[in-house]
Formats: C-alpha cells, sequence, structure tokens
C-alpha cells in the first residue's frame, strides 16, 4: 500500500484455533474437543451415542465437516 510517499507491506498474522465443538450428525450431540496439530481426525466416536463418525465427502476430517472451527491444517492453508 502507497501511504505518505512509500510502499508499506500489511501483514496480519492469524492465530491459529486448536479447540473446536464437534456436533454429532445422528443424534445432535455437542462436545468440545482438542484438534490434533499435525494430522487430521478421519475417524470420531460419539461419546453420546457411541456411533463413529467419518468425514463427509470432500472434507480432510470431522473438525472440517462437523466442527464449529475448521482443523489447525485448514487453517493454516487459508492464511
Amino acid at each position: 500500500m502507497m501511504e505518505n510517499g512509500r510502499w508499506e507491506m500489511e501483514t496480519e498474522m492469524h492465530e491459529i484455533i486448536y479447540i473446536s465443538v464437534i456436533k454429532c450428525p445422528f443424534c445432535g450431540f455437542e462436545k468440545e474437543e482438542i484438534m490434533p496439530v499435525d494430522a487430521c481426525q478421519f475417524f470420531y466416536e460419539c461419546t453420546n451415542c457411541e456411533k463413529i463418525i467419518r468425514p463427509k465427502e470432500g472434507d480432510c476430517c470431522v473438525f472440517c465437516s462437523y466442527g464449529t472451527v475448521k482443523c489447525p491444517s485448514k487453517q493454516k492453508a487459508n492464511e
């Protein structure tokens, strides 16, 4: 951006969020979970109905499909 006759770079630091509330697509139960930092979580067992949750087609993990926050890998990719 040009300001006062000088070019300045605008940078934003995006904080990675590691906590997400995941909602079971079978029973609707919601639970706050800490997401894995270095891997996508493909399976998740609902603590209420005990069914195994898998990501929707095209999503990398259950948090991207059913969480309130995308996984850390997707957050980093969107920076």
